[in-house]
């Protein structure tokens, strides 16, 4: 992409390798669909704390839930360059919960069952996620296991034609709305890596879900959840039993470069809306976008986005040729989380007050993209994650 692209917001923009024409037709899809069906009630649903289910039912109807998936269980044939588009372009719905409650169904929550499910498993949960009938949610995370996943201490004891789970998780997204959460439980005696494995746990008495209130994302269900003796049946076991680490750190590389696709659309669509508002703006007699002080803020925002863009792309392409890309993922994940805090916070700088104003997008942009850093791993992990790769 050239730099007139990230400055000319509407450029038409010729296809970026592994990009393709038909990638670019979905992109003119997608942009419309969130433009019409997502963006004018973004501020509603947040002010809700909650967007509703007819969304991923109209996101069905349109075919954007099952773009990577196989038309024969509803989707649409596609690869992950096609949600790749998607996610690029929910990055302008305006709200990062709703972005966030759409991409945990589509991107870490259904891929598990489509790689390590049985067929009856991909038609009891896939097919009807693909519809928009159930919502899944991906249940790792915990009160004392975040970043250390090997810590996790929900425990699932073998009993009579399938397991007891017994615990609780944190931070949840789709916890409180999901149908099936895709669910890391310990059932081997290994206290780390090996002893954990995958349960598809469905709604029942003694699964207990809440809404925890955020920073951001105020859109999204993000959940504290509970089991209490939760029976799971056996046929619910996702891959191999004590082999659900490898699970784990199998959608780890799509997970961080969605969020870094995310990031860098995100800070695009701040920058956007800057530089309209920095020609418009009047200080001192002419839009405080002819002052040197602005051009540079926001060309020094241009070359940030840039890299952003260029490092998330050539990851992509790794990816989609199905190299090993961890490093070049991780590396991704670290610099264009904190670009998009940073870019968006002197996006609603060159908004003066009015930035601080939640009438104006900035306010909330920035709220919303401050969990990049943490979420999908802190940018404390990625580091040592490089660093083991430089053997250190």
């Amino acid at each position: 992409m050239a730099t007139a692209d990230v400055i000319k917001p509407g450029t038409a923009r010729a296809p970026v390798p592994p990009f393709t024409p038909e990638h670019e037709e979905l992109r003119e899809t997608c942009r419309r669909f969130v433009a019409a069906e997502l963006a004018p009630y973004a501020t509603q649903w947040e002010e809700e704390r909650w967007f509703p289910q007819e969304v991923f039912e109209k996101m069905a109807a349109a075919g954007l839930l099952g773009l990577k998936y196989p038309e024969s269980l509803g989707g649409q044939g596609g690869d992950y360059l096609h949600d790749a588009v998607l996610v690029e372009e929910l990055a302008r719905c305006g709200s990062g919960g709703l972005a966030a409650g759409i991409g945990a169904h589509i991107g870490i929550a259904t891929p598990p069952i489509f790689k390590f499910g049985t067929e009856e498993q991909k038609e009891r949960f896939l097919a009807p996620a693909i519809r928009g009938e159930s919502i899944g949610a991906l249940a790792i995370t915990e009160p004392d296991a975040g970043s250390d996943v090997a810590g996790l201490k929900t425990h699932a004891a073998k009993v009579d034609g399938g397991f007891l789970v017994n615990g609780s998780k944190m931070f949840i997204t789709n916890g409180v709305r999901a149908g099936f959460w895709v669910t890391a439980v310990r059932t081997g005696a290994d206290p780390r890596h090996g002893g954990i494995s995958f349960l598809i746990v469905e709604p029942q008495e003694g699964v207990h879900t809440s809404k925890i209130e955020k920073l951001g994302w105020h859109a999204s269900d993000t959940a504290l959840m509970s089991f209490d003796d939760v029976f799971v049946p056996e046929e619910n076991l996702l891959g191999e039993l004590d082999g659900g680490f490898k699970l784990i750190m199998a959608n780890f590389q799509w997970e961080r470069l969605l969020m870094a696709l995310g990031s860098v659309e995100g800070a695009q669509a701040a920058f956007e809306k800057t530089l309209e508002y920095v020609g418009e703006r009047q200080a001192f007699g002419r839009p405080i976008g002819k002052y040197q002080v602005s051009r540079h803020k926001l060309a020094e925002c241009a070359v940030q986005i840039q890299a952003g863009r260029d490092l998330t792309y050539h990851c992509l392409r790794l990816f989609h040729a199905g190299q090993d890309a961890m490093r070049e993922v991780t590396m991704a994940k670290l610099f264009t989380q904190r670009m998009c805090v940073d870019v968006i916070d002197d996006c609603l700088q060159l908004h003066g007050g009015a930035g601080y104003m939640a009438e104006y997008p900035m306010e909330r942009a920035l709220r919303d993209a401050r969990l990049g850093p943490i979420g999908g791993g802190t940018d404390e992990i990625m580091k040592e994650i490089l660093g083991k790769t430089m053997g250190l």
